[in-house]
């Protein structure tokens, strides 16, 4: 009975600082963002119910992203406190070791990151869709004159592919066309691949230079090179080439997943891809991952207070993310792969929370 009112008070201490301390972030990011767009809302007299819209459909992202840091401020202010009060010693002297301590604390963060995975998987990109909207319709953002790494589908059977496009001048590079069998999706009937396109605005056409265009009949295939090559059939403007662009944190679980399976199938590079669908599920764990790492540096009693503790989390958050671009960065380079790409940030700080319960284990 002992042990089971000290982890419903752990529990509800750790969580009582969890929910303030993601108030607390809230609201200072939407100030410090309102500060900063002010500016944006007024030259575009955006409506005030758009500009409230606005900040509610962005709470979930920064819920999503300040939600670790509030996690590892609530167990090391809980852990700091009851070690000032000499509680943590009472604790032990009980019998109860600090392992056991920890397990509320585990538990809780564990949870959380289940959470965490439905809630940055499928909650937060909805929100970012409107929030997109919002930013195109009322705040003119999102029209920009370039993108890379463009995908849509142009009809039922067409899948265009573009590494780069500028609206400027109208003009793609490396760009591919496959078009399949309505009798069997399945089936590639021909792809053709340029190293330019451009548009026409006299004939509405696209102009395809220095290429190759395949066409498959059967278990024939016939292989043509081309200087230029006009084709008229396409179903996009320059002008809308850069709204088909996915975005990948406008996309759910399901949908990355699909986004990649389809880039992979036609022939592109899905790494990218791959990397954000895993870095969901792994910074969703990094709730946990920092209470395990952070939350024994209080078990031992040492000076410092509240600012000591915020100062703690935010050190050790930032070590997190350094750890997860730098990995990023050789994951997108291929030198890791996608999967521990995302989790290599999770298992150093894991063996670093195993060092850490070995060395406050007494």
């Amino acid at each position: 009975m002992r042990l089971k009112i000290i982890d419903k008070y752990l529990t509800k201490q750790f969580l009582k600082i969890i929910v303030f301390a993601l108030i607390a972030f809230t609201l200072l990011f939407v100030v410090i963002d309102l500060m900063e767009n002010l500016d944006d809302f007024i030259d575009n007299h955006a409506p005030y119910h758009i500009v409230l819209q606005y900040y509610i459909v962005f709470i979930p992202e920064i819920i999503k992203l300040m939600l670790p840091v509030s996690v590892l401020l609530a167990g090391l202010f809980v852990t700091s406190k009851l070690t000032t009060l000499n509680e943590i010693t009472a604790i032990k002297s009980s019998g109860i070791s600090i392992y056991r301590y920890l397990l509320p604390f585990v538990v809780t963060a564990f949870l959380i990151s289940l959470f965490a995975i439905y809630f940055g998987g499928y909650v937060v990109p909805k929100a970012n869709k409107h929030k997109v909207y919002l930013e195109r319709t009322y705040l003119g953002r999102g029209v920009v004159h370039e993108g890379s790494d463009i995908y849509f589908q142009d009809s039922p059977y067409r899948i265009v592919t573009i590494s780069y496009f500028n609206l400027h001048t109208e003009e793609a590079s490396m760009v591919s066309i496959q078009e399949f069998s309505p009798k069997d999706i399945t089936k590639m009937v021909k792809r053709i691949d340029a190293q330019r396109m451009k548009y026409d605005s006299s004939q509405h056409a696209w102009i395809l230079m220095r290429g190759t265009e395949r066409t498959f009949h059967d278990s024939v295939a016939q292989f043509n090179t081309f200087d230029k090559l006009t084709l008229k059939n396409l179903n996009f403007t320059p002008a809308e080439v850069i709204k088909k662009q996915r975005k990948p944190e406008e996309l759910n679980l399901k949908e990355l997943r699909e986004y990649a399976q389809d880039r992979l199938d036609t022939g592109n590079d899905p790494t990218r891809i791959e990397i954000e669908y895993h870095s969901r599920f792994a910074f969703a764990f990094a709730s946990l991952i920092v209470v395990l790492f952070g939350v024994p540096i209080s078990a031992n009693k040492r000076s410092g207070g509240f600012a000591l503790q915020i100062g703690y989390s935010l050190l050790i958050t930032f070590l997190y993310l350094v750890f997860m671009k730098v990995s990023q960065a050789f994951g997108k380079n291929g030198a890791l792969s996608p999967v521990l790409t995302a989790w290599s940030a999770n298992i150093i700080f894991f063996a670093g929370a195993v060092i850490n319960l070995i060395r406050v284990r007494r």
